[in-house]
């Protein structure tokens, strides 16, 4: 392999993903029990779930390393799962399409009020966003924050989970 290749190849994960067209973007809406039976069927070893929308700047400001964290680590069994709080799945399609973020995607129902969607996911969670929960492979919540992480502290807690002995979930 060439020098250049092998530089292209270094910087690569550190580049902004590329956009995608909008219409590959596949975005729904979800309830809290529906994101919970992706969790739990994704059959990967570690799934990340980010809570965001368009309007929250910390959330945008987050997003790119989480879709640079998503793409970094998808080989060793991380799935990263994006769920919208915008009311509109067209302004979330148009920012994850920007992003270059072409896996299924949710927009937070609203058929179940707040504190339920909250609670559901987790009692601690105050509603705040961005929020980033992490399962391991059998949809046990493994970690919880609040707010905007750097990539850093990001890779750091998808780190200490993928170092543990985990099952995979059975389907």
């Amino acid at each position: 392999m060439g020098f250049g290749m092998a530089m292209s190849l270094l910087f690569a994960g550190c580049a902004k993903a590329p956009p995608v067209p909008v219409e590959r973007v596949q975005i729904r809406t979800a309830t809290a029990a529906e994101v919970l039976r992706v969790i739990r069927g994704s059959g990967n070893q570690l799934v990340l779930v980010n809570m965001w929308a368009t309007w929250c700047g910390p959330c945008r400001e987050e997003f790119p390393d989480v879709v640079r964290l998503q793409r970094n680590y998808w080989a060793r069994g991380l799935k990263v799962v994006f769920v919208s709080w915008d009311t509109d799945p067209e302004v979330a399609r148009q920012f994850l399409a920007a992003q270059g973020v072409d896996s299924p995607s949710f927009v937070k129902s609203d058929s179940e009020k707040d504190p339920q969607f909250i609670d559901a996911l987790d009692s601690r969670w105050s509603g705040a966003i961005p929020a980033t929960l992490l399962y391991d492979g059998r949809g046990k919540l493994q970690d919880f924050w609040e707010g905007k992480q750097t990539y850093k502290v990001l890779e750091r807690k998808v780190l200490d989970v993928l170092s543990k002995p985990i099952e995979r979930m059975v389907p």
